[in-house]
């Protein structure tokens, strides 16, 4: 049973947005704000320009060979079954690690409306990450329609705040504009870095593009454009409204938000955390499902986990394995009381190393010309100059990459040795 080919423009721009626009923007604004204070715009200015190499790349490569999987089919292309194995692995890890994560963000959000235990908490982000699952069972069509109403209400709700926000705006908010000197100014760069993780999550499911050679590179401008402006703009109420002085672990959005809705302004808060880190949970829960898919129909994982639904065309049962684990993992950040940095840091390595994977699968399989030869080459070199910062946490990424490596290569060695 193949995957249906419903991902049109529209749908390919709102899960590109849904899957960059994350949970980074409800604090990374402020956070870079106290670090860098005004001269952190120049931190959001440069990686929203930043963001281009990549998102360029993974849709060249998409365009080029439409196939379901997206890095995971770039790296099997460029460099072989084992390096494919190690992709589809990682990518694993980053959403059996990750989605829990970001579901506490959006529980900490609602707690901070409606006072609630951590057990209460703690269930709120079983049912951020099972209404997505059930929403995937029922097919990618489906699926975009949620994601495009989704993207829609993210969008409509930051316009608000921003349009509520900007008469707020004192010039004086920007001066001193180097308060702290040029150095925050660079570390607030490599936070902000995880707001543009994202790019590479629709060219999991370029098999089921109508027309990619169109769609991908006009959806990948469209979106680059969007999120860019989006991220400047709350960066710029933040920093002009003096909203990242606020205090609180939900700023700025805390004070933008009590300011528009008075008594009301936590509820609001709390309805766009959860609002966007659903769509996000959903747009990667989508993709990150093709990518197993792809993987048992290799051989990197079991083959059970390569099965179609005939009804509904959705890779179920890859599903139910990437959202059985997600839960698992989300019991363990329970009992062993799993800090929320730590949470995001194990994802992040698996995220960063993927992107490694696919910048230099990208080095190595396109044929371009002029200027933009070079895209590939500056993906790879952020990729490899952000890697360090994860930290010892980094070793996760790493042994899961070598047990992907040495699970292909046990099958390989089997099948060689079954052949007649």
């Amino acid at each position: 049973m193949s995957l249906r080919k419903a991902i049109t423009l529209r749908h390919a721009v709102a899960l590109y947005v849904s899957s960059v626009l994350g949970p980074g923007i409800l604090v990374l604004p402020g956070l870079a704000g106290r670090l860098a204070g005004p001269a952190s715009l120049l931190a959001w200015a440069v990686l929203c320009l930043a963001s281009y190499p990549f998102a360029f790349t993974f849709a060249s490569l998409s365009a080029r060979n439409p196939e379901s999987g997206g890095v995971y089919a770039f790296a099997r292309e460029a460099f072989g079954p084992h390096a494919a194995a190690a992709a589809g692995w990682l990518f694993g890890l980053w959403f059996i690690g990750g989605a829990p994560a970001v579901t506490l963000i959006a529980a900490s959000y609602l707690g901070y409306a409606f006072p609630m235990g951590r057990l209460e908490m703690y269930l709120i982000g079983y049912a951020v990450i099972i209404v997505p699952y059930v929403i995937n069972l029922r097919g990618i069509v489906f699926s975009n329609r949620v994601q495009l109403a989704i993207v829609a209400a993210i969008v409509t709700l930051l316009v608000l705040a921003l349009a509520f926000s900007i008469g707020s705006v004192q010039a004086a908010s920007f001066r001193p504009f180097l308060p702290n000197g040029l150095l925050p100014v660079g570390t607030a760069a490599a936070l902000i870095f995880w707001s543009y993780l994202g790019y590479e999550n629709v060219s999991n499911v370029a098999e089921e593009f109508r027309d990619p050679k169109r769609d991908f590179h006009r959806s990948v401008v469209l979106s680059v454009v969007v999120i860019g402006l989006l991220y400047l703009s709350v960066a710029f109420v933040t920093v002009g409204t003096l909203a990242y002085k606020a205090g609180g672990s939900v700023a700025p959005f805390a004070a933008i938000f009590s300011g528009m809705l008075g008594v009301y302004g936590a509820s609001g808060t709390s309805l766009l955390a959860l609002v966007i880190i659903f769509a996000t949970v959903n747009a990667y829960m989508a993709g990150m499902s093709r990518v197993a898919l792809a993987a048992a129909r290799d051989g990197a994982l079991p083959a059970y986990f390569g099965e179609v639904s005939p009804k509904t065309g959705a890779p179920r049962r890859a599903l139910t394995l990437l959202t059985g684990l997600s839960l698992v993992m989300l019991v363990v950040y329970y009992i062993f009381n799993v800090n929320l940095q730590t949470a995001l840091l194990i994802p992040s390595g698996a995220a960063i190393a993927v992107y490694v994977i696919g910048s230099a699968a990208g080095v190595k399989l396109l044929t371009l010309r002029g200027a933009k030869r070079a895209l590939p080459w500056i993906s790879l070199a952020i990729s490899m100059v952000v890697l360090p910062f994860v930290g010892p946490l980094a070793l996760v990424a790493i042994l899961t990459s070598a047990g992907a490596v040495g699970y292909s290569l046990v099958r390989h060695a089997l099948r060689r040795g079954s052949a007649p």
